[in-house]
């Protein structure tokens, strides 16, 4: 096949990248050139197809596999079946495996066919099989919904983003409905909807009193109705910032009933009168959440349920005592009757949560307040989030769209910590992170003790009766790092940030040496090690940095999982640009094991 490529003589760069991936050989472009530019001897932009050889070498035969693959094979040119075996359970903690899985890897990723049939595999196959998806660092389990969906919807950590319809900033950006279409897309399980009266009288979403553009209510409702079950099919809820006239409110109603259909929850499931129900129960439905007007019960009979109750009792709308902006609202009897499970309540105290807070009702509270509290009183806040789904949002102040740090705030197990999906950064990349987990469903099954009616946790404290997990990792190399956007070449001097986060004493960062001027395969073969006492909560991020001695480090590219979701053994870690998007073939090789 390479031989048909030179047939009509000497190849240009962009006819070498192109055979380099009929070759299954992943490359990034622009370290092809400066690889190309290096073995074009004739400097004439052409080369021959020794040159072209060479630098297939360089870009496939990397060195710390070969080592791997010399170790195994006892530096012969292929591994048996047995030698591959081997390999799996010794270095991969693999043990499950038997000889027909170590077969099939070999069927699956041994190029040549004569060294297939005899059961072997060369060290072309064993670098496709390192490169392949079964080797990297995220477990195959965790990319499954494998948690208990059963338990109700307030065991549960739920993706949650905040002003869902802005793509920039708060005060003057466009309002867009890719801002909802990017969050389900993204496995987001709650969007917030600002809405306001248009003209004609048709609800317009966009953040009032400021200068974003507007949308209307019927097309964000019509956007979200196509999308919303694409990545996950566990329940959607809709956060209203409802500052309608009852009239509109009316409208939206219509609105959310005509275009959701039966996907609309608006009544009570039979099983579940008296506590929330599970993301399973849910499957499919799109709840509402929004003030609400009396109770479950009430709604049920006035609607027809219990015919011995008056429908003259409840007015076509109350006042509710809430203020936006120093503005009571009035909501439509129409629209409240659509609030089922999620009733939005205003949070005055734990004391008062304790005495009178139905198990339907939610509250929203400020990132400052929150904050406050979680240092204050961190195990009420706990016993709170046991019963009570909370909604953590941005300060008003963050004009800017820029968010928090949502994991102090799953530390006391709040629900829906909600984050402007559309500003990257380190909070999204830990939203990402923690939303890999349960198949990206956009739940996540909270650990026992954030459930627990009897704990005792608090995450300021160090925990009692832990099962800490000691975290070893061997970072050996870089794989075509993204170059410094300085560089005019391939180049970038390099570094990785290795950093947990999770409760307060398992936060920690350590960090490699710089290696100069390699964006191409640095070899730094560090080890660090984590003693996490509380894995559960704990995440891992990987950061790639180009050094900057005057301007600080350059962001190169990032990975963030659950400690808990990390294989063992030698591991590809993928890497992400800043607005989360895939920069393969860029990665990191590892190696990892933790004890427990």
């Amino acid at each position: 096949m390479i031989r048909d490529e030179f047939r009509g003589g000497k190849i240009n760069v962009e006819k070498t990248y192109r055979l380099l991936e009929k070759l299954d050989i992943p490359c990034n472009y622009i370290h092809v050139k400066s690889i190309f530019k290096d073995n074009d001897r004739l400097k004439q932009g052409r080369i021959t197809i020794e040159e072209f050889r060479s630098i297939y070498r360089i870009i496939a035969h990397r060195e710390e596999i070969i080592e791997i693959f010399n170790t195994y094979s006892g530096n012969q040119k292929f591994l048996f079946e047995k030698n591959l075996l081997q390999f799996l359970i010794q270095e991969q903690y693999a043990l499950d495996m038997t000889t027909n899985i170590a077969f099939e890897i070999i069927q699956k990723y041994e190029p040549i066919e004569e060294v297939k049939r005899a059961h072997q595999m060369s060290f072309e196959g064993f670098t496709r099989y390192m490169g392949s998806p079964e080797c990297l660092v995220f477990k195959t389990d965790c990319g499954k919904v494998y948690q208990d969906m059963t338990q109700p919807l307030n065991d549960y950590f739920i993706s949650s983003s905040h002003n869902t319809y802005l793509v920039s900033d708060q005060l003057l950006g466009p309002s867009d409905l890719w801002g909802y279409v990017s969050a389900l897309v993204k496995g987001c399980r709650c969007l917030e909807i600002d809405c306001w009266d248009g003209s004609r009288n048709e609800p317009v979403v966009y953040h009032g009193y400021t200068l974003t553009s507007k949308l209307l209510f019927k097309t964000v409702i019509q956007a979200i109705q196509k999308y919303a079950f694409i990545t996950s099919d566990y329940p959607v809820v809709l956060s209203l910032e409802n500052h309608c006239s009852p009239s509109q409110q009316e409208v939206m109603a219509d609105i959310l009933q005509s275009v959701f259909g039966d996907a609309l929850l608006s009544d009570m499931l039979d099983d579940f009168p008296d506590k929330l129900p599970s993301p399973q129960a849910l499957k499919f439905k799109i709840l509402v959440r929004n003030k609400k007007i009396g109770s479950l019960r009430e709604t049920r009979e006035r609607k027809g349920s219990d015919k011995n109750f008056s429908n003259d009792l409840l007015p076509k709308y109350e006042i509710i005592a809430f203020y936006f902006y120093i503005t009571k609202v009035k909501v439509a009897m129409a629209l409240s009757d659509l609030v089922i499970y999620t009733k939005a309540e205003k949070f005055r105290s734990f004391r008062h949560s304790r005495l009178y807070q139905q198990f339907n009702e939610s509250n929203s509270i400020g990132e400052s307040e929150a904050r406050k509290l979680s240092k204050l009183k961190a195990q009420e806040f706990i016993l709170h989030t046991r019963k009570f789904i909370t909604r953590i949002y941005p300060k008003a102040t963050r004009a800017n769209s820029s968010n928090f740090n949502p994991q102090e705030f799953w530390n006391i197990g709040c629900q829906m910590v909600a984050l402007n999906f559309q500003t990257p950064g380190l909070p999204m990349d830990l939203q990402n992170g923690k939303f890999l987990d349960n198949g990206g469903s956009g739940y996540i099954l909270k650990p026992q003790f954030l459930r627990d009616i009897e704990t005792q946790f608090n995450p300021n404290e160090t925990p009692k009766d832990v099962d800490p997990v000691t975290l070893t990792i061997r970072l050996i190399s870089g794989i075509q790092l993204p170059p410094s956007y300085h560089s005019s070449s391939n180049k970038a001097d390099t570094l990785v940030v290795l950093e947990i986060f999770g409760v307060p004493n398992d936060h920690v960062k350590q960090q490699t040496r710089v290696i100069k001027r390699n964006a191409f395969c640095p070899r730094w073969n560090e080890t660090f090690t984590f003693i996490i006492q509380v894995p559960e909560l704990a995440l891992m991020r990987f950061v790639v940095e180009n050094q900057g001695l005057i301007t600080g480090n350059e962001f190169l590219g990032q990975y963030t999982l659950p400690v808990l979701c990390m294989n063992r053994g030698y591991r590809r870690v993928p890497l992400f640009s800043k607005l989360g998007e895939s920069l393969e073939p860029a990665a990191l090789f590892i190696y990892v094991w933790y004890i427990r």
